[in-house]
């Protein structure tokens, strides 16, 4: 089963989070959910799935690291 496939209402979280201070997904029909872990009943940001995928290949590419390869010219411009 997908990330997309999966039934409504399933939140995930990162394997990598240890500190409690995380994030959780869950994939619906039409948007992707995002809440923070430790307040499940608190405020979701809602994306479209084109919006989730751009957000992803982003973080991947590292466009939003601290550190990352273009970091220097985007503080300059």
């Amino acid at each position: 089963m997908s990330d997309l496939e999966c039934p409504p209402g399933t939140w995930r979280k990162s394997t990598a989070s240890g500190t409690g201070n995380c994030v959780e997904v869950s994939f619906a029909s039409e948007s992707v959910l995002m809440r923070h872990s430790r307040s499940p009943h608190g405020p979701v940001l809602s994306f479209s799935h084109p919006e989730w995928e751009a957000f992803v290949t982003g973080v991947r590419d590292g466009e939003f690291d601290a550190t990352g390869p273009d970091h220097g010219k985007r503080q300059r411009e």
